[in-house]
């Protein structure tokens, strides 16, 4: 008879503890609070860039015969003029002075003619032969001087193909890989190498179309302004390369497949740091007025998304997503999905969940900055 009254009461004892331990956990989810702000700032913009020498040329063969000689190794620095591989000039020499014999013997047939037609003037002075005999001797003449022309276009031609056995270097440059070895029959057109002049490097880079048109409506001198602008390389390992390069030229079409538009920016390689190939990005200083501003703090990545936790009239927390356009120092400036003065869960994200009632200990713009500053 005693144990029911004693049951009773423990479990209204149960009852009140839990609802005063809900009431507690209610009253004690106190989460500092910020809004979205607006602030006109300037960032840094980041594109992807492709460094190129700003000449880089393949060196061909010019002539058929076997690599004689490799006067030069992979990544050697050469100058214009020198000499970089040998063919077996052999076969092309005996061409020369085949063709040298040819035009010695069309030389002399063409005095030949000469002296003949001389001859035949004087016989038709005299009256000794007809006149077509004079013609003919004429054509004679005629017909040695094509055959000299013709031959002196054969030893030049054959000239050519001598000097074409001797590969020399178009400008001053670094060579590349060596493909063939000594020894190897080429081919007129084979691939012998190639060679960059690493003096300057042109950088390309690609603006999406709705960058491009922001800039140039931002004021009348624009593109000029644009095409004028300095800009900064950041390498593949992050590093900033100690020079500043210029952007010199823009491109006349859209991309069709991206609708992004190419840009070209010199930079002088004076310490031969960048090679023709290699990647990096190029780094611009881009001004957003009145851009929304989010803490880091305050976003939460879920499966490549970004969320923040905003917080309603009634002090309830509901998950948000965002699109970034980028971070600025602490910040992300917002692309779309808030607004200005939407309030927001400050710090603590990781503790919260869709429909919590919070307590908001508000902190001001001013503060929230200060905080991430420290």
């Amino acid at each position: 008879m005693i144990r029911k009254p004693i049951l009773v009461i423990s479990l209204f004892c149960c009852f009140w503890s839990c609802k005063k331990s809900a009431e507690e956990s209610t009253t004690n989810n106190e989460f500092p609070v910020t809004e979205v702000s607006s602030k006109d700032v300037v960032a840094d913009v980041y594109f992807v860039a492709d460094i190129q020498s700003v000449r880089n040329v393949e060196i061909r063969a010019r002539v058929n015969g076997y690599l004689k000689s490799i006067l030069v190794d992979e990544g050697a620095a050469v100058k214009e003029g020198q000499t970089l591989f040998r063919i077996d000039e052999e076969e092309y020499q005996a061409r020369l002075n085949s063709a040298t014999a040819d035009l010695k013997s069309a030389e002399a047939a063409m005095k030949t003619a000469q002296v003949e037609l001389e001859r035949v003037k004087l016989l038709v002075q005299k009256n000794v032969i007809a006149n077509t005999e004079l013609e003919l001797a004429q054509a004679k003449i005629d017909q040695a001087k094509a055959q000299i022309d013709q031959a002196k276009a054969n030893e030049v031609a054959a000239k050519v193909k001598l000097n074409n056995t001797g590969i020399r270097s178009p400008f001053d440059g670094v060579i590349n890989r060596i493909p063939s070895k000594l020894g190897s029959l080429i081919q007129e057109g084979d691939l012998l190498t190639t060679i960059s002049d690493i003096s300057a490097m042109n950088v390309y880079f690609r603006v999406s179309e709705t960058d491009y048109l922001k800039f140039v409506k931002s004021r009348a001198d624009a593109f000029e302004r644009l095409t004028k602008t300095d800009v900064e390389l950041v390498l593949a390992d992050g590093s900033v390369y100690p020079g500043k390069g210029r952007i010199e030229a823009i491109e006349s079409e859209f991309e069709e497949g991206t609708g992004s538009l190419a840009l070209r920016a010199r930079f002088v390689n004076t310490d031969n740091l960048l090679r023709h190939g290699s990647s990096g990005r190029i780094k611009i200083k881009r001004s957003f007025p009145g851009a929304l501003l989010v803490p880091q703090k305050s976003v939460m990545e879920i499966q490549d998304k970004d969320y923040v936790f905003t917080v309603d009239a009634n002090n309830m927390v509901v998950m948000q997503s965002f699109v970034p356009l980028q971070r600025f120092q602490d910040y992300y400036i917002v692309r779309q999905g808030l607004e200005k003065g939407q309030r927001i869960i400050y710090e603590g994200v990781e503790n919260l969940r869709e429909g919590m009632i919070v307590r908001p200990l508000a902190i001001s713009v001013d503060e929230a900055y200060k905080s991430l500053k420290q």
